[in-house]
């Protein structure tokens, strides 16, 4: 008797862990709402997400994490200050498609660093493009710490669920 007594605490333990992890994960998932990193677009992303393709939006972020390094390495060899001009088309072309990418996955603040961007493109403003690079980068590595971290606790609640349903 004592046995089973000991074995439903551990579980109701187990079950509040779970719970706990649960909260957390919705304050940070909100946070990162409230904060601006993130829009109504991710939401929808989640939403397309099913058992039959539990990874779909790990997936989609990780191609815009490849995307977004690309474009950044060809925007940053592109505005380079040696070189005698700058195809402001082609920086154009390039964080239009960053603001695209980032636009899919609901990367808001990178979206509106893009924006701003390119209107630095349209003036052909060498040192507004070299301003909205760095505020990109950082606006995206902000954004990818943010993600990668959600991802994370997800992957562990998943795995704490799992350890309570034998």
């Amino acid at each position: 008797m004592r046995e089973k007594e000991k074995e439903r605490k551990e579980e109701i333990s187990k079950m509040d862990v779970v719970t706990q992890m649960q909260r957390q994960l919705i304050q940070y998932t909100s946070s990162l709402f409230q904060e601006g990193f993130l829009d109504d677009q991710f939401n929808q992303l989640q939403q397309l997400q099913d058992e039959s393709n539990p990874e779909f939006v790990v997936e989609i972020v990780t191609l815009f994490f490849e995307d977004a390094e690309r474009l950044l390495n060809e925007l940053s060899k592109s505005l380079q200050v040696e070189q005698e001009s700058i195809d402001f088309r082609k920086v154009d072309a390039q964080v239009h498609q960053l603001k695209g990418s980032s636009s899919s996955i609901g990367a808001q603040r990178v979206q509106r660093v893009c924006i701003a961007f390119r209107n630095f493109c349209e003036q052909q403003n060498v040192e507004g493009c070299l301003k909205s690079l760095q505020e990109i980068k950082q606006e995206y590595s902000l954004v990818k710490t943010k993600l990668e971290t959600l991802f994370k606790m997800e992957k562990q609640l998943f795995a704490a669920r799992g350890s309570i349903s034998r």
